[in-house]
């Protein structure tokens, strides 16, 4: 076998066999994994002057990976999350290689030696109380897309689900009566269930029958087209309504993952346990929860702090330099 049949055949085994028979990767993440390798195959091709069809499994080098990633950065300006992101696939797959291609060992440890950069951890931006309820007061109760509008926000706010999530729901997914809830299909192939609000519940059931006689697999966001929402869609969705609520001295953008996190700092406050919210959230990591207990705490101590009265056990406050100071004094009345 030639080293480019070689190499043509590893790929395809690995987006096939690997991520979609073994790990069970979900279509979104398949392609995350599509976009770094072609990425890579591009940036291989043109440095080596040749066409991808022409690669062989040799020339993926160390030095042509090292070489990649400076590109993501210095070329494609890549934030450094975008860069990481980018250097998991490639471990993945440079793994994957070396487990049928002993050959390749060496190549494939260095490769996986790459280590990740440090990056400051994501901002985390919400809506307070009042600006989430003065949303919701002011939404569009008129015209043909009103009632959708309506309920994907709320259903946002109630479930604290990620875009995608929301794309991908069905009318089977739902179950509305007495006590309502939705199963999410989140990262990792994985379901949670999450309790709705007989308010949400309401317009869900409002917006199903509005398309007659849903089948389980009938979309429950839908466009004008009646195709199903898209991430992109969902974005736009959410930017249209609630953009006025951006804040540029927080550098908070709303987006649809916003109204994620003030869902998990809305329970918070309310008491709800941080191990629920991992579960609410589909969290597989307790960690990636705690940052909304840190926020909370943060935000607690500093109210507190621009709240706390003046120390009576220090005696008399002492008069700010300029009350002593006479000169300035006399200066000021003659003004």
């Amino acid at each position: 076998m030639s080293g480019t049949q070689q190499l043509g055949q590893l790929i395809q085994s690995f987006f096939i066999d690997h991520l979609v028979t073994v790990k069970g990767l979900r279509p979104s993440s398949v392609r995350s994994y599509s976009d770094t390798i072609r990425l890579l195959l591009c940036f291989v091709a043109a440095q080596k002057g040749t066409k991808i069809t022409k690669l062989s499994l040799e020339d993926l080098s160390f030095e042509l990976v090292l070489g990649f990633l400076r590109h993501l950065e210095d070329d494609r300006h890549n934030h450094v999350s975008t860069r990481n992101q980018r250097l998991a696939a490639l471990h993945a797959l440079f793994d994957y290689i070396a487990s049928r291609e002993p050959a390749m060992l060496g190549t494939c440890q260095r490769i996986a030696a790459i280590p990740m950069k440090r990056v400051a951890p994501a901002e985390t931006h919400f809506l307070e109380r009042d600006e989430m309820q003065g949303l919701l007061q002011h939404l569009p109760r008129t015209g043909r897309l009103a009632q959708r509008d309506h309920a994907l926000i709320l259903f946002l706010y109630n479930t604290g689900a990620r875009a995608q999530e929301v794309a991908e729901l069905r009318a089977g997914n739902l179950q509305l009566g007495e006590h309502s809830l939705v199963r999410l299909h989140g990262k990792g192939d994985k379901w949670r269930t999450c309790p709705l609000w007989e308010q949400t519940a309401k317009l869900l059931a409002s917006l199903l029958d509005a398309t007659g006689q849903p089948a389980a697999d009938t979309p429950v966001f839908r466009s004008t087209n009646g195709a199903a929402l898209t991430r992109f869609g969902i974005y736009k969705v959410v930017r249209r309504l609630a953009g006025h609520l951006d804040d540029p001295g927080t550098n908070r953008t709303v987006s649809p993952h916003v109204f994620r996190h003030t869902a998990a700092m809305h329970l918070l406050e309310s008491g709800v346990e941080i191990n629920v919210i991992r579960g609410w959230l589909g969290h597989a990591d307790l960690t990636t929860t705690n940052r909304y207990a840190e926020i909370n705490t943060r935000t607690k101590m500093e109210a507190l702090r621009a709240t706390e009265p003046p120390s009576t056990s220090e005696g008399p406050r002492a008069l700010p330099v300029w009350k002593t100071d006479e000169s300035l004094l006399n200066w000021l009345s003659s003004l």
